[in-house]
């Protein structure tokens, strides 16, 4: 009878970097921050939004919500860091070419999860654009003024004596693009001031003065809804990007703590809030590979 003899020696990685733990870091991360980020739009601390009620918040909440951004990618990312550092084979040899090792599957994890949420947020992006086009819809009156100053286009050219069931889209796409333009230096040109003006008199059957006085009332508030808009954008923009770089940092620290819980070794100092460099001095040289035995 055969005797079964088992290998109970290390299992050593052959190559620098192992893909099956960065593509398994990535996919948690990115469940993860999808989750996180699904759960902070419920709430409501999401600065993506440019509706009339999310411009008149105040300042503090879309503080919040650029610090929730910011906290989801540490999780999400450091889970997938952790993830990539904890179940990739280990490596003998010095101790700092183990933890660069770590640390660059955490930053690959890191850099292939960043990829697949910009690719599902295309995707869903996609899928929602092909639901609301309808083939007779009219390129001509599109007008990427309408998300911004859909309210104030509603109070534009609302008005009693309008007839039912009437398509306004090519105005409202005019005057939308004419409202854009008290973002510039200039403002309003006199003409296109006065175009308004004949434009809401005709459509409304409001009276010279009234159709001035909504004219001037909806150029103010055009001009404050889109520098609200702007700093929300720039609010967006900037957590986003501050996030994404701490998620770099999180996902290569986590994988190198991974890295450690793997071959039974003590976090570094830096991580637990103590002396960084009287451990490393004490600390050995070199590493061996974590002992994980092949399965019978």
């Amino acid at each position: 009878m055969a005797t079964i003899v088992q290998d109970t020696s290390p299992r050593v990685a052959t190559g620098f970097i192992s893909w099956s733990p960065v593509f398994g870091g990535a996919i948690s991360a990115a469940a993860l921050s999808s989750v996180l980020l699904a759960f902070g739009l419920a709430v409501g601390l999401s600065v993506a939004s440019t509706s009339p009620t999310w411009r008149d918040t105040s300042a503090a909440l879309a503080l919040l919500s650029g610090l929730y951004l910011l906290l989801q990618a540490l999780v999400a990312f450091g889970l997938g860091g952790y993830v990539a550092g904890r179940t990739r084979l280990g490596v003998a040899g010095p101790t700092d070419t183990v933890e660069r090792s770590d640390g660059a599957h955490g930053l690959l994890a890191w850099a292939l999860a960043v990829l697949l949420g910009l690719a599902l947020s295309a995707a869903v992006a996609g899928l929602a654009g092909s639901g609301t086009k309808t083939p007779s819809t009219n390129q001509n009156a599109t007008s990427s003024a309408e998300p911004v100053l859909s309210y104030e286009l509603d109070r534009l050219f609302r008005g009693p004596r309008r007839a039912p069931n009437v398509d306004m889209s090519n105005e409202r796409a005019e005057a939308g693009r004419i409202l854009l333009t008290t973002a510039s230096h200039s403002g309003v040109a006199p003409e296109d001031r006065t175009y308004l003006m004949q434009q809401v008199g005709a459509l409304t059957g409001a009276s010279p003065a009234d159709a001035e006085r909504r004219v001037d009332d909806v150029i103010a508030k055009s001009h404050t809804a889109i520098r609200k808009t702007r700093q929300t954008s720039v609010i967006l923009a900037f957590s986003a990007a501050a996030a994404l770089l701490l998620g770099a940092v999180a996902s290569w620290s986590a994988a190198v703590a991974g890295g450690r819980h793997r071959d039974g070794e003590p976090l570094p100092r830096w991580m637990t809030h103590g002396d960084y460099l009287t451990r490393r001095r004490n600390a050995p040289t070199t590493r061996p590979a974590s002992p994980q035995p092949l399965p019978e």
